[in-house]
């Protein structure tokens, strides 16, 4: 028996999916089916049932993967630092983010690091916030990248940058021949947004409410590609990051407009669990998202709120990550 083959039965168990294992192992689903077989041919029991909610275990199932995710746990890492004596980086990687950070901020950085590490593979995943920090810490995803990070004592935290928050309103709307605009002159104005427990819509409406308005929305997604879609048929007005309508304004689809009284901005974080040994081409990863000098997407430089007196130098992804282990360590003592 194969360690990968277990590999792919704890990833089918953790999932409840035969085709999301076999997307996270770069194999067919074909040949997922051909491995779970080969274990029930190996042990003369069945192993899996599907269900409503996808594919489950069997009492005998269950005992395998117990035991088996231990022992593919250590298997990664054994592999990972015999990857760092050779300084081999190779591997996969999966990356929980949600659609406008995955769709809008990230690809530069992913077209950069595939051309200096091409024996990585990046899965990326689009995942609602809670989602990611629950895959993180059941180990289905190796980072994420969200945005308003929250304070967890199972997650480490490393910022990444910041995006501006601004309003974007159809062409023929009012405001559209602006181009910046008071939060209060958006009282009795029609809006699209976010979803209520999405970061982002609790940050817009903090805002608004902040400067006296009260939002009447219209419509509610959980992504930003359709609340863009809603606006330019003339649903509503939307706050949203700068980053996620350069191509819209560009071709005139929809107007933007900065705030006075801002800029208002949202940050962006990557985060891992805590106490995870983290792989040479996750960690090659991280020091790309917080080292590269790429152009802030639609060429805008985002401006601070909080500005320091002199810009902090960026720190290599290991040093990071060993001081928050070495943190842990303290806690744990303490």
């Amino acid at each position: 028996m194969h360690i990968e083959t277990l590999k792919v039965f704890c990833d089918i168990i953790e999932s409840g999916s035969v085709s999301y294992a076999a997307s996270q192992n770069f194999v067919t689903q074909s040949a997922v089916s051909q491995q779970v077989r080969s274990l029930e041919d190996k042990y003369e029991c069945r192993l899996l049932e599907r269900a409503r909610a996808g594919v489950k275990p069997t009492p005998a199932g269950q005992i395998l993967y117990n035991s088996s995710k231990e022992i593919v746990r250590r298997f990664v890492e054994l592999e990972n630092r015999l990857r760092e004596i050779g300084s081999v980086v190779a591997g996969s990687i999966r990356v929980g983010t949600v659609y406008s950070v995955g769709l809008h901020e990230l690809p530069p950085y992913l077209s950069e690091f595939l051309r200096a590490y091409p024996q990585v593979n990046v899965h990326l995943e689009y995942l609602r916030s809670n989602k990611i920090y629950d895959d993180l810490v059941e180990g289905k995803i190796d980072l994420g990248v969200v945005a308003y990070p929250a304070k967890r004592s199972q997650i480490v935290t490393i910022a990444f940058r910041h995006d501006e928050l601004v309003l974007v309103v159809p062409p023929e709307d009012a405001l559209a021949k602006l181009t910046r605009v008071s939060v209060s002159q958006l009282v009795g104005m029609r809006f699209v947004g976010y979803e209520r427990d999405i970061a982002t819509r609790k940050a817009s409406d903090r805002i608004l409410r902040e400067h006296g308005v009260r939002p009447n929305y219209t419509m509610e997604f959980d992504n930003i590609e359709t609340i863009k879609r809603a606006v330019e048929i003339g649903q509503g007005i939307a706050i949203v990051p700068r980053s996620t309508v350069e191509l819209e304004t560009a071709r005139d689809s929809l107007k933007m407009l900065e705030f006075t009284e801002g800029p208002f901005t949202r940050p962006l974080a990557i985060i891992y669990k805590r106490g995870r040994e983290l792989s040479p081409a996750v960690r090659k990863f991280i020091e790309v998202l917080t080292t590269s000098k790429l152009p802030v997407p639609g060429g805008h430089q985002v401006r601070h709120n909080d500005k320091p007196e002199k810009p902090e130098k960026p720190e290599r992804a290991e040093r990071v990550a060993e001081r928050a282990e070495k943190i842990e360590k303290i806690e744990k003592s303490a």
